[in-house]
């Protein structure tokens, strides 16, 4: 275990060594486009064009001129941004020396980071089968260390109620006042339902679902009979991964979650960054600037880079 394992302030100087120099090499400052703003003043009325925001229409122009006419908006560059952070056992899983929650933690601390040092403010929301703790939105490093801090206090469970993320999701839009940077952390390991809710968040929110994962949630290795416990309710079970079939078995279980999973998140039409428990952080975050700068071709009618696409 590192020695920034259960220190806020010993993991957040490392990230600001190492992950954030790092980006600050490779980004080259366009922090701006990754986190642009959503304070808006309006600044004109012009006629609707193609691929305009609907929602831009102001229908009392277009009423009185008969014509469709849109509202123009100038942008400032604050961001408030939300971390709505699922915290329950299921998150505390991995197959090797890093755990989901680690993942978690370290990518909370890189974007949160990233945004207080321009000035931004950032909140946060902690769920485990209940919402534990709600931060509001404030700006500076102190704000980033606190948020670690709750991360890194809250003990592993071994059990809890199960996991809604319908709920959480339903109380995150009641705590945000203000249209907001949101990023919905978690492996989606959930009851049903929660599209719903995640898709209307997006409507009022810019809404990142960042889904976390361990590799052996999808294929089991052949390590004889081993202990399986249900990270949500506790249950455990003796299985024999040297079984073929069973192995096969439990990887077509779970090809049709992941699928299952994937149509849900399509159908909340939102971005989606999928965090491995095996990725690079840095590499990570390169691909959700990415995702961010490849959503006006999105609007234009294009489509995803090759290497953005969850395949």
């Amino acid at each position: 275990m590192s020695p920034s394992a259960h220190n806020p302030e010993a993991l957040l100087r490392r990230i600001e060594w190492t992950v954030l120099r790092r980006l600050d090499g490779l980004l080259y400052g366009n922090y701006r486009t990754l986190f642009r703003g959503f304070g808006l003043d309006l600044a004109d009325i012009r006629e609707y064009q193609l691929h305009d925001e609907v929602r831009h229409i102001d229908w009392n122009v277009t009423a009185r001129l008969q014509t469709p006419y849109v509202r123009e908006f100038n942008e400032d560059r604050e961001v408030t941004a939300w971390f709505l952070l699922d915290v329950s056992p299921s998150v505390d899983f991995g197959s090797v020396d890093v755990k989901k929650r680690s993942v978690l933690t370290e990518f909370v601390a890189v974007l949160a980071r990233l945004l207080t040092r321009s000035g931004n403010r950032v909140g946060a929301m902690f769920y485990s089968g209940d919402v534990e703790a709600t931060l509001p939105p404030r700006t500076g490093r102190m704000q980033v260390l606190h948020i670690l801090s709750r991360l890194m206090a809250q003990p592993e469970l071994t059990e809890s109620r199960a996991t809604d993320l319908k709920a959480f999701l339903e109380a995150g839009s009641y705590a945000m006042k203000r249209r907001s940077l949101v990023f919905v952390v978690s492996d989606f390991i959930s009851a049903p339902g929660w599209e719903d809710a995640l898709q209307r968040l997006s409507h009022r929110h810019e809404v990142l679902a960042v889904r976390l994962f361990d590799p052996l949630e999808r294929e089991l290795p052949d390590l004889g009979l081993i202990v399986m416990q249900d990270a949500e309710t506790g249950e455990q079970l003796f299985v024999d991964t040297h079984d073929r079939g069973f192995r096969d078995r439990f990887a077509a279980a779970a090809l049709e979650r992941e699928t299952e999973l994937r149509a849900s998140l399509a159908r909340a039409h939102v971005d989606v960054l999928e965090l491995s428990t095996e990725d690079e952080l840095v590499h990570s975050i390169l691909r959700f600037a990415d995702l961010r700068k490849n959503r006006s071709q999105l609007a234009a009618g294009g489509s995803l880079p090759a290497h953005l696409v969850v395949g």
